[in-house]
């Protein structure tokens, strides 16, 4: 008997990152954790579970911490997942918008979401979650409330959906990684991979000029390069780094090798088939 999927996600039940893992694993059993660390830790005490971890969103850029855990759990990358995001104005049944005084919600959310927020004067309350607001909401039962979240997160909380899809901008969306303990990457066959790594750099004059050349010489695509601060210093970055191709490539292992040299330190992160969703690029 085939054993069955466990995945996990930061956050309540009904925020963005639950609705990616019934997309990626309909069929697994799901858990919801507090914090991102804690997702990290279950996934690496555990080589059963899958996690779902937003790493990018196309309109607010990277998400806060996932860089400092990932190479401090070093789980492997086996997928990523580019999920559409859809804000919805959620509150109790019954609300009617213009008895709406406060809207809570993510950060983010708000922040893609100030234009409505502002033609319709609501004042804006910080929460740590979109799905979190929408159970605050429902628990609160206040009709001058209301919370940002997803279409299931107000399936879950039983809110009504006031005004759908109040984002200022279209085409919102965010990359999740899929990880886990289980150290493996798929054959390399005629199909795109992605290959993603973190290195910390020699501290030498023209290091990354350096280290970089070798992905020209072997005509091998980077498509994302990325810098954070390493130990707690500004003195030394790690780097993160997506690679188009597969580590078993000849062109991309002199590549790395290349990059190696330069390194103090250089850890290949997953090798994994690149989403549907790039080739719209």
């Amino acid at each position: 008997m085939t054993k069955k999927i466990k995945a996990a996600f930061q956050g309540e039940p009904g925020a963005y990152s639950h609705i990616a893992c019934l997309e990626i694993f309909p069929d697994a059993e799901i858990i919801p954790c507090s914090t991102f660390e804690e997702t990290f830790k279950i996934a690496k005490l555990d080589s059963n579970y899958k996690i779902v971890i937003p790493i990018e969103n196309s309109l607010s850029g990277r998400v806060a911490d996932i860089h400092y855990l990932i190479p401090k759990y070093k789980l492997q990358i086996h997928a990523e997942h580019f999920q559409k995001v859809n804000h919805h104005l959620l509150a109790s049944k019954g609300t009617k918008l213009k008895n709406i005084k406060t809207v809570r919600s993510h950060v983010q959310a708000l922040g893609q979401c100030q234009k409505f927020i502002e033609e319709n004067k609501l004042q804006p309350i910080i929460s740590s979650d979109t799905a979190g607001s929408a159970k605050f909401v429902s628990e609160k039962k206040d009709q001058s409330d209301s919370a940002i979240a997803s279409k299931l997160a107000a399936e879950i909380y039983k809110l009504e959906i006031i005004k759908s899809n109040i984002e200022d901008e279209k085409g919102n969306v965010t990359r999740f990684l899929i990880m886990s303990n289980d150290v493996k990457h798929p054959d390399f066959e005629n199909k795109k991979y992605i290959t993603s790594c973190i290195f910390r750099l020699k501290s030498l004059p023209a290091a990354l000029y350096k280290s970089l050349g070798g992905f020209a010489t072997n005509n091998v695509n980077l498509c994302k390069l990325e810098s954070f601060s390493a130990r707690n210093t500004f003195d030394q970055v790690n780097f993160y780094l997506d690679i188009e191709g597969h580590i078993e490539d000849p062109r991309l292992q002199k590549a790395l090798e290349e990059l190696g040299f330069h390194t103090e330190k250089l850890d290949i992160l997953g090798v994994y088939e690149a989403a549907k969703f790039r080739s719209k690029y």
